[in-house]
């Protein structure tokens, strides 16, 4: 028996066998379920200020990769990391949890773990909802449960809190050990050449920048005037692992083909990517295919190389054919620093360049200029182009993305206690975003819709931030600021506004009360 199929020609006859296997092969694959949860992948920059991308005014350079991601994504004008220093910032986008609750603070290169292994983490969160995790690039987060032992096995780390694969810049690229460790071992280690570090005395026979500046490529204030690998000087000193060492130049294509690795071998199942870039922090030491490209100097270079990785990663994810189905956040940890203890003109070669645009301040302060940072999101079909005011956190990417995945309601007490469901903010569906939000830096600050409250700092400036020349807003007295009349905080309104300053000032005092909301207590 034959089908007769009406065609501009006339009619065909097929065999009903043959058509009514084409038909059922076609609704098959026209009903092939799409799958649920997306790939995420959170791209953080480091110390890239809010004016550093083209996408958000620069004029000096242009980043097309990351103005691509803007331009068919969401572009955020009051987006913020939650404090002006790395790793308190990367606790809170992890933890969903204000630093401050953990006393996190910047770490040195051999500080144990600060996330309790028992709390959860985005990482763990996604890995309930069956995603494979990955964290490649810049730490910062410690290791082990005291003194890393570089020489074995280095544990607990991003695998005891949710991450199925990790490759490490350990703390800092200035900071030593200045090795990689890939899930809990040192890589490349010659066990005859252990690895020893310390950062309050000198040991072991290698050359540091204090007693031999002509063997660097830069010349370093004494703080990074340490061991020195790869002809710059670092924080501390080390003693062996010299084949594990790495070369700064190098950063751009090791990290970027781990990334690619992760994404290829990941590519059938959904998997989160947390790929920390430690492209803009010193030392500034661009690949030489970008060295000289910026005309602003190694920062600028450093720019450049960044967005090619970001390239680069994109182009991946396209040639695999899950574009389509991949959440893009990229975003910083921090807001810009230019002099940051390295000689590499950064100040002398910036022009007319503004890192933070029109804000205030930079890394270290409490300024909007600290936190006030480049975020961007973008999913091929999802989102649609706009730019968005509202205002969030990268504390709130938990909660959001555990609503995404449909795990919001499983969050136990005492998780993400700091973290809001800002989903529909993130892909465009609302532009309401937080009613307050806490920034952290040597003082406290809270953001109230266009108020801004800068806690009176008590503390003495530490004698190394005395020298970075940045606002830093450390203040005795307290500082009141409307961003919307003025949004460079040229005008302090303390005096004027007493009732709008005890209001905010008591909001402030009432978050940091919440011991019942302290995630690793």
């Amino acid at each position: 028996m034959s089908v007769f199929i009406k065609l501009k020609s006339g009619l065909l006859s097929v065999p009903i066998a043959l058509f009514t296997m084409s038909f059922i092969l076609n609704s098959c694959k026209q009903t092939q379920p799409v799958r649920k949860n997306p790939n995420i992948i959170i791209i953080y920059a480091d110390d890239l200020g809010y004016g550093d991308l083209s996408c958000y005014g620069a004029k000096a350079f242009s980043t097309p990769n990351i103005d691509s991601l803007a331009n068919h994504g969401i572009r955020f004008t009051d987006a913020h990391c939650s404090a002006s220093t790395c790793t308190p910032s990367r606790f809170a986008l992890l933890t969903g949890s204000y630093a401050f609750r953990n006393n996190a603070a910047i770490l040195p290169g051999d500080a144990p773990l600060i996330i309790n292994p028992k709390k959860e983490t985005i990482a763990s969160m996604l890995k309930k909802a069956g995603y494979a995790t990955g964290v490649i690039g810049k730490w910062h987060l410690g290791l082990g449960n005291g003194k890393p032992d570089w020489n074995n096995s280095i544990s607990p780390g991003p695998l005891e809190i949710g991450f199925d694969y990790s490759f490490l810049i350990p703390a800092t690229p200035d900071r030593v050990p200045t090795v990689f460790v890939e899930n809990h071992h040192v890589v490349n280690l010659d066990k005859q050449d252990p690895i020893a570090i310390n950062y309050d005395k000198r040991i072991g026979n290698d050359h540091i920048g204090l007693e031999h500046p002509e063997m660097l490529k830069m010349q370093a204030d004494s703080q990074h005037s340490g061991t020195i690998v790869d002809g710059i000087s670092r924080i501390g000193f080390m003693k062996g692992g010299h084949k594990a060492y790495w070369k700064d130049e190098d950063f751009n294509t090791v990290l970027n083909e781990k990334a690619k690795a992760f994404i290829s071998e990941n590519k059938k199942q959904p998997f989160f990517l947390y790929y920390a870039l430690p492209n803009i922090h010193v030392p500034r030491v661009a690949n030489a295919k970008f060295a000289g490209l910026s005309g602003l100097g190694p920062r600028g270079d450093e720019i450049l190389e960044m967005d090619w990785m970001v390239g680069e990663l994109m182009g991946t994810l396209k040639n695999l054919g899950i574009e389509d189905n991949t959440l893009v956040i990229f975003s910083s940890d921090n807001g810009p620093i230019l002099d940051d203890g390295y000689a590499d003109k950064a100040v002398q070669l910036l022009g007319n360049h503004k890192p933070a645009g029109m804000y205030k301040g930079g890394k270290y302060s409490a300024y909007e200029g600290g936190t006030r940072v480049p975020t961007i999101t973008f999913w091929p079909n999802r989102i649609k182009p706009a730019e968005s005011d509202a205002l969030f956190s990268q504390v709130d990417f938990y909660a959001s993305l555990a609503s995404l995945v449909g795990n919001k309601e499983d969050i136990a007490p005492g998780t993400a206690p700091d973290s809001e469901d800002m989903l529909k903010v993130m892909i465009g569906k609302s532009k309401t975003g937080r009613k307050q939000l806490v920034e952290e830096a040597f003082t406290m600050s809270l953001r109230s819709g266009d108020w801004k409250y800068i806690a009176p700092f008590k503390g003495e400036t530490p004698s190394w931030l005395k020298n970075k020349a940045v606002p830093t807003g450390l203040q005795a007295s307290p500082q009141l600021y409307n961003l919307l009349d003025d949004p460079t905080e040229s005008h302090n309104l303390a005096e004027q506004y007493p009732n709008n300053l005890e209001k905010l000032s008591k909001s402030l005092r009432d978050i940091m009360k919440q011991k019942e909301n302290l995630a690793n207590k």
